[in-house]
């Protein structure tokens, strides 16, 4: 067993460029090698502050499965196979690229109901590879809503066989899962067992079983480890992968 690894949010890159604050738990701009610095098959982790009217243009993804947490906000999406809808918080949602999708991802002006918005959209944003290049593109959303308000750890996207019949929405990649919990003070959840595990604090604090505390955009990397305990601080919001591969262990 190794130590888990703390990551502080202070360490991630950082940028404010005119609309978004970006911070990533990767390195992710220019012409990084992903897979090089992914942590088990976790290549990105970027969390992003978006202003309203603004956002991400069509743009071209390929071969890799990326699912997209708002905290707070909304952000609407539109991809080139006719899949378009609102992404908010509570939301479970995974674009699979395949052989290539445009897509774009704004936060837009007003809502359906033609009011103004005027807040940013607080989200983060994961990719982890397909088991195989070259599949058919596809988009899955489903509300988890009354599932996190129990406190408990929530399956939110996953290709495990073993979450096959608890999973919210399927991963084209069988050695990975994602999880999130939202937690009030004092409740806890256990951290799955996997030969690789990333915990993100999305929002508030918490305090980990043998790390100590951890604050938002912190991250806790795991490396044959599980079972520690979780125990909200402050309200928070975590996302954990359960991860049974890596791009140098299978």
């Amino acid at each position: 067993m190794s130590k888990p690894v703390i990551h502080r949010s202070g360490d991630r890159a950082r940028q404010r460029l005119g609309w978004i604050d970006t911070a990533q738990s990767f390195p992710f701009a220019g012409n990084f090698d992903l897979t090089e610095h992914a942590h088990g098959i976790l290549m990105v982790n970027n969390e992003d502050i978006v202003d309203a009217g603004h956002g991400f243009d069509t743009h071209r993804h390929q071969d890799v499965e990326i699912v997209t947490w708002v905290v707070s906000g909304s952000l609407v999406h539109q991809d080139s196979q006719g899949n378009s809808g609102i992404v908010h918080p509570g939301l479970a949602q995974r674009m699979s690229a395949g052989r290539g999708i445009l897509h774009s991802e704004r936060n837009d002006r007003r809502r359906a109901d033609g009011t103004a918005i005027a807040a940013p959209v607080h989200v983060v944003q994961m990719w982890i590879p397909p088991d195989e290049p070259g599949i058919d593109p596809g988009y899955q959303e489903l509300p988890i809503d009354a599932e996190l308000d129990a406190g408990a750890l929530v399956v939110v996207a996953s290709g495990l066989p073993h979450h096959r019949n608890d999973a919210a929405i399927g991963l084209h990649n069988r050695y990975a899962g994602l999880h999130a919990a939202r937690l009030q003070p004092g409740q806890a959840v256990t951290i799955p067992d996997a030969p690789f595990g990333h915990l993100f604090v999305a929002r508030g604090s918490v305090d980990i079983e043998g790390s100590g505390r951890l604050e938002h955009g912190d991250a806790l990397r795991l490396t044959d480890s599980g079972g520690q305990r979780v125990t909200a601080v402050t309200a928070a919001e975590i996302l954990i992968w359960e991860m049974h591969a890596s791009f140098d262990r299978p």
